[in-house]
């Protein structure tokens, strides 16, 4: 009498657990297997989100070698960047959706396999023109690891736990553009800029070596169903998300000043103040470590969006003062002291919105971290040109201090958001 009943409740049993298994990503239950692997994680995450920083980091302090090896005008060589930078805007709208339907472990192969591919091929460029369009598909092998970065957290992690992680990878992750530029001054000093291109592609070999240790993170039931094409239509959904909106321009309009001053510091430090490419490199990671000081500042504000309105503050008083400083003071001290408190804000800014915007738009984490990223990268492919044109210190003050007046903007429609009760 009672076997029918064992097995019926052994049925079950197994029934609830493959319903489980098919609910919880193995990413998931690693974590809950073995908290060690929460590291191993978070520094690959790292590694991840700092190829979306190396792709133009490093190869920046190069650039001034490159306006003169190739023969070209500044903008012409500061097309590089934006090439770059629309490849990774381009790349992360597309593998986006890619990834909420097939996974997140083969875009990451996919991607980073195009990187190394681009990168040595740049290096064989007979002209800045080749070189620039190699620049497309290396920002699009890029754009992989860096929205994955963002979504794979989202895809295990919600509230105060995925602030805690996207903060320690953000602080963390301030050693890529900390390091990247040392590393590509001296790379470029010793090696010429080819060089700089043959180590992208051997960090990108890395992380790739490291990819069968990592766990998919999106389980098979919550992937998304339906045609590819049909998948793109979770894009309307987030763009018609006021909250989320808010946070994604915000986090835009940020990113966009960073990479005006990255397209503007090589000329700026090396030709008007005469660093060399090393200095200049030393100078760029001191600085960098500021973004880091600001990423880890950011969980102590209670409820989180403070953070990204006080990063916003800060940053309106840094570029005021360095617009004036660039345009009628020309001291290297000045400069470097407006541009560490400016970076400061910005760090606010990154760690906190990249959160509150992944957050909010959870239910579609592929979509919702391309445009995430996109928006940044839109900003920055328009602005990293102007930067270059006329009086390079007058045009970089035009765009800090516009750029600094669209994310006040922004910081004040968060500011009047009613917080996520799960962001106390």
């Amino acid at each position: 009498m009672t076997e029918p009943i064992d097995n019926k409740q052994s049925e079950t049993n197994i029934s609830t657990s493959a319903t489980d298994a098919a609910n919880t990503s193995a990413m998931s239950r690693a974590l809950s297997a073995n908290p060690r692997y929460y590291w191993f994680l978070m520094t690959y995450l790292v590694g991840l989100s700092a190829m979306g920083s190396f792709v133009n980091d490093m190869y920046s302090p190069a650039l001034p070698a490159m306006v003169k090896f190739f023969g070209c005008t500044v903008s012409i060589g500061q097309l590089g960047l934006t090439m770059g930078m629309i490849g990774l805007g381009i790349g992360q709208i597309i593998l986006g959706p890619v990834s909420d339907k097939y996974g997140r472990r083969p875009v990451l192969i996919a991607s980073m396999s195009l990187f190394v591919v681009a990168a040595v091929v740049s290096i064989f460029s007979p002209t800045i023109h080749f070189f620039n369009l190699c620049r497309l598909f290396q920002g699009m092998g890029a754009s992989g690891g860096y929205f994955l970065a963002r979504t794979i957290p989202a895809d295990v992690y919600s509230g105060r736990p995925l602030a805690k992680l996207m903060a320690l990878i953000g602080a963390i992750n301030g050693v890529a553009p900390a390091s990247a530029p040392v590393i590509g001054g001296v790379t470029a000093e010793h090696f010429g800029w080819k060089g700089v291109f043959i180590l992208l592609a051997a960090f990108a070999m890395i992380i790739l070596l490291f990819s069968p240790r990592l766990k998919e993170s999106l389980s098979a039931s919550r992937r998304s169903a339906g045609s590819l094409i049909s998948l793109f239509g979770g894009y309307r959904l987030l763009l018609a998300n006021r909250r989320f909106m808010i946070h994604v321009c915000f986090k835009g309009t940020a990113l966009g000043l960073l990479f005006s001053y990255i397209s503007a510091a090589p000329f700026i430090l090396q030709t008007h103040y005469g660093l060399s490419q090393t200095v200049y490199g030393l100078v760029i990671g001191f600085n960098a470590l500021f973004v880091v000081s600001g990423s880890m500042l950011a969980l102590k504000f209670h409820p989180l969006k403070k953070a990204s309105v006080t990063g916003a503050a800060l940053l309106g008083i840094g570029i005021v003062a360095q617009a004036f400083s660039l345009w009628h003071v020309h001291s290297l001290l000045l400069f470097e002291a407006c541009m560490d408190l400016s970076l400061l804000g910005l760090g606010l800014i990154f760690s906190t919105t990249n959160t509150l915007a992944m957050n909010e738009g959870r239910q579609h984490a592929g979509e919702a971290s391309a445009i995430l990223g996109v928006s940044g990268y839109a900003v920055g492919a328009v602005v990293a040109p102007l930067v270059g044109m006329g009086n390079i210190l007058h045009s970089t003050a035009i765009v800090f201090l516009s750029l600094t007046a669209l994310v006040s903007i922004f910081a004040l429609l968060t500011h009047r958001l009613s917080p996520d009760k799960n962001m106390y």
